[in-house]
């Protein structure tokens, strides 16, 4: 296996454990409100933080601030990697049967399995009646059906589809795209701001109306309005970058973006004090001329610049096979589906337990991990399990060879 699809299989790995990470320290916020409102009541907070505990700390507010601006987005780009390589070898009616099998029943079955037991647990804390029959009549009555971080899935979705559509009736956009990534092998920072220039087109104007932490949501779908666009750019970079194969293109484990992974790393920490600063006081009422206008300027550039630092340290130090990072890696898109019911019980199991909200937090992660893993593990070694969330195998082309999985 060349050394970029290894760091890169050890990356969706580390990418797995934030996402686990970060649903399970929500419950301790700092900044989130004192006590959970009536399940039933708009805006209905507890979507976006279920559980509530006494315990707080701010320290996970910087590491949920930290991850928010950019793990979504890095989610995309590395979705899209594998999609023309896909397209070229399966042609787009295999390749958008495959995807509908693989997001679109998973999200099916999550929403409407899934996310119903996970959120029992949210209604019982402020619940007069806790009994699982009271509790289905106030969900079914909710105005939405909540899909938790399942609405990834849907949205990946419909982009697999256009790619598809495009490979059809415009079979040289992956070249095109192709080539707009071809010299980011030698020069990334010249891609990273041509990248940051195409992300503010797309992001400033809807960040003007929306917040990037506002949602949009219909029957079982929700999207971020303010990100939606953001998200579309990422994955369409993904796609380019992937057409140009692994070690050709900005990711290749000898490119300039390895070699220099102190500079973004440095260019990460810097470009996220560009966002959080000023959308720290724009959220405790500063309205200082321009001020959110910089916030979302900087959000464009701490996107990309946590992208590229986060890929640029694990092609430099990340391209070692490690049998436990194989697994997770693996597992990573099972671990996805269901982690979040384990998330949550245990939040709500912790709740009248008197230990610091570090304690929980670590708690939270490490049982979520270990039950998620060993039920994506299990699911994974039945014949449906392995159709919906096991191993795909990939067919290495000429321009790409990788056994990583892009969700």
């Amino acid at each position: 296996m060349q050394s970029s699809s290894i760091a890169l299989s050890n990356l969706r790995a580390f990418v797995i454990l934030i996402v686990v990470a970060f649903h399970s320290v929500l419950a301790y916020l700092g900044s989130a409100p004192i006590a959970a409102a009536p399940f039933d009541d708009p805006p209905y907070r507890w979507i976006a933080t279920p559980i509530l505990d006494s315990e707080r700390w701010f320290g996970f507010d910087l590491f949920c601030a930290f991850n928010y601006v950019y793990l979504m987005h890095f989610m995309f780009f590395l979705s899209g990697l594998f999609v023309w390589p896909s397209l070229l070898r399966k042609g787009s009616v295999t390749f958008l049967f495959e995807r509908i099998v693989r997001l679109g029943v998973p999200f099916l079955v999550g929403v409407y399995l899934l996310m119903p037991i996970a959120h029992y647990p949210v209604y019982r804390v402020t619940a007069t009646d806790p009994s699982w029959f009271a509790y289905w009549k106030h969900w079914i009555a909710l105005p939405f059906w909540t899909s938790g971080p399942l609405w990834f899935l849907w949205f990946l979705l419909i982009l697999h589809t256009i790619a598809a559509v495009l490979y059809r009736v415009a079979p040289g956009s992956g070249e095109f795209l192709g080539r707009l990534s071809a010299a980011a092998n030698v020069r990334p920072g010249q891609y990273y701001w041509r990248l940051v220039a195409i992300s503010a087109v797309a992001y400033m104007p809807l960040a003007a109306i929306y917040a990037p932490w506002e949602w949009v949501r219909f029957g079982p779908f929700a999207f971020q309005p303010g990100f939606s666009l953001h998200y579309v750019v990422f994955f369409f970079a993904g796609l380019g970058v992937g057409v140009q194969g692994l070690e050709q293109g900005l990711l290749g484990q000898s490119g300039a973006l390895a070699k220099h992974w102190g500079k973004w790393a440095l260019a990460a920490v810097g470009t996220f004090f560009l966002w959080i600063i000023p959308t720290a006081l724009t959220t405790q009422g500063f309205a200082f001329p321009g001020l959110r206008t910089l916030a979302d300027l900087g959000l464009t550039l701490a996107t990309a610049a946590n992208c590229f630092a986060l890929a640029a340290g694990f092609l430099r130090f990340g391209a070692k096979r490690q049998p436990l990072a194989d697994s997770l890696s693996v597992n990573a898109y099972g671990i996805y589906l269901v982690h979040y019911v384990f998330v949550i019980w245990l939040q709500y199991a912790l709740l009248s337990v008197a230990v610091f909200a570090v304690v929980k937090g670590f708690i939270v992660f490490a049982g979520t991990l270990v039950l998620s893993w060993a039920t994506s593990a299990a699911l994974s070694r039945t014949p449906l399990g392995a159709r919906l969330i096991g191993t795909e195998p990939r067919t290495a082309s000429k321009a790409q060879r990788a056994n990583v999985q892009a969700g």
